[in-house]
């Protein structure tokens, strides 16, 4: 499960990819329309802008913008960034590895096994959609989220 942070953060990302690619986005502006604490959202804009992800602006026309573009940022480099390894175990993180203190073989470990299939589906959907997809109604994102769930489990219209 992602924390609220985490997901503060791929809306504060969502809705600066959606912005007029060069146009700058007011930090007060982007707190109050996605309802995001704004003090959390500094924060939160400060670890995307030391990694990178995004630059800031000063004085009345400031604010935030990307520095890349959507269809180059995933998911998953964003999820890492404020969360950390996304592996559900230690031994299964490559970023943070460490043997589970209770593990006594991890070649024959169910739990690891099972676990493992988790962690790659899941790896594997966030570090192949982008921002660029998040934003688009178009088929990279279908395709995406048709092989992280069944047809049936999605909601018929998805939310802007």
């Amino acid at each position: 499960m992602i924390s609220q942070k985490t997901k503060y953060a791929l809306q504060a990302m969502i809705a600066l990819a959606r912005s007029e690619q060069g146009s700058v986005v007011n930090i007060a502006d982007l707190a109050e329309a996605r309802g995001i604490p704004q003090r959390f959202l500094e924060q939160i804009l400060l670890v995307l802008k030391h990694n990178a992800l995004v630059a800031s602006r000063r004085g009345p026309r400031g604010g935030y913008i990307l520095i890349k573009p959507a269809s180059e940022i995933t998911i998953g480099s964003i999820v890492r960034m404020i969360e950390g390894p996304i592996a559900p175990l230690p031994c299964l993180s490559k970023r943070a590895y460490r043997r589970c203190d209770d593990c006594r073989d991890e070649a024959s470990c169910e739990i690891r096994r099972i676990f493992f299939e988790v962690h790659q589906a899941t790896t594997n959907i966030l570090d192949r959609v982008t921002l660029q997809d998040a934003i688009s109604d178009g088929p990279l994102w279908h395709a995406a989220i048709a092989e992280a769930e069944p047809a049936s489990a999605l909601p018929a219209t998805l939310p802007a």
